[in-house]
């Protein structure tokens, strides 16, 4: 399982009309916390099922979507966070040491 750039406004957009739940996990590669997340989470991935994705998204480099997330979706921002979001719903989110992979599962499996 490798991580999925999120790179624009675009592919936001048409994740979000598919109407389909997709997680998106904003990191801060600034942050240790934030690379801590982002570890644990890649060393979890051995559970997610087979063609699983998860969008990754550089809040350093692209802040204008994660103020887009935030306002779309009606979720505060943090970092690192962890969204799982489906059309205009936001279905699951947490943030810092609150970030499991596994309470994504039921969402995309």
């Amino acid at each position: 399982m490798n991580w999925e750039s999120l790179q624009s406004l675009d592919q936001l957009q048409n994740l979000a009309s598919s109407n389909r739940p997709f997680v998106v996990f904003k990191h801060s590669t600034r942050c240790s916390v934030s690379s801590m997340a982002k570890k644990s989470l890649e060393f979890d991935f051995d559970q997610l099922p087979a063609g699983a994705v998860i969008y990754f998204l550089d809040l350093i480099a692209l802040r204008d979507i994660s103020n887009f997330i935030a306002e779309h979706w009606a979720v505060k921002h943090e970092s690192p966070q962890l969204l799982v979001l489906q059309g205009d719903s936001c279905l699951y989110h947490a943030s810092h040491q609150d970030i499991e992979l596994s309470e994504v599962l039921s969402f995309i499996s």
